[in-house]
């Protein structure tokens, strides 16, 4: 485990984690709106993240810069991907996106133009802003995509992300649960990291 100061105009500082082997790819992971707690340490992040890198994946959990509306939390993803294509890429290592929550839509949002190789969101909202449409995003992205919801959650409007993922012939994973997801963040880590490995792994 090492701290890591991702390259750009923010503040932006994250934890790497890696396997003891050579890694085969790198998450890169988005947390929960910064103004409700939302950090690196979220437990659905950490649950994702021991997943990886069990699974021979590295991932990086960040915490967003200064409050900006949306806007620069979004150039932090993408700086994030950023960071780890020229880490890693050089390498031949693939790019994966992951978020929960305010973190999953940004994900959308980011990977629609930072381009990762394959992108999985935990409780995506379909808006954040006017001019932060995550279900708009959606439609750009010509990578994999995975989207996880709980379906008791009232928390966010997952129900357009989730029908646009299936029109797509996106992955979906249904969850017995609601915004928090307590008692099924082994379930969530491991569908995460299965889709990974597909859509990351197999070719290396």
């Amino acid at each position: 485990m090492s701290d890591v100061l991702v390259p750009g105009g923010r503040d932006v500082r994250g934890t790497l984690e890696e396997p003891t082997t050579e890694p085969r790819a790198i998450v890169v992971a988005c947390p929960p709106h910064p103004q409700q707690g939302g950090s690196r340490s979220d437990g659905r992040l950490r649950a994702v993240s021991e997943a990886l890198v069990e699974a021979d994946i590295a991932c990086l959990r960040f915490d967003y810069g200064s409050w900006d509306e949306g806007d620069g939390e979004r150039e932090d993803v993408r700086n994030a991907v950023r960071w780890a294509r020229e880490e890693y890429d050089g390498g031949g290592l693939p790019v994966g996106l992951f978020g929960y929550s305010f973190g999953a839509s940004l994900a959308l949002l980011a990977a629609a133009e930072a381009d990762p190789d394959a992108v999985a969101v935990l409780a995506p909202t379909a808006q954040l802003a006017d001019d932060l449409d995550a279900l708009a995003a959606l439609d750009r992205i010509e990578r994999p995509a995975h989207v996880l919801y709980g379906e008791r959650d009232t928390t966010v409007d997952w129900e357009p992300v989730v029908e646009r993922a299936r029109e797509r012939g996106d992955e979906t994973t249904s969850l017995p649960a609601d915004h928090f997801f307590l008692g099924t963040r082994d379930e969530i880590a491991t569908a995460v990291r299965s889709f990974f490995e597909r859509t990351l792994c197999e070719a290396t």
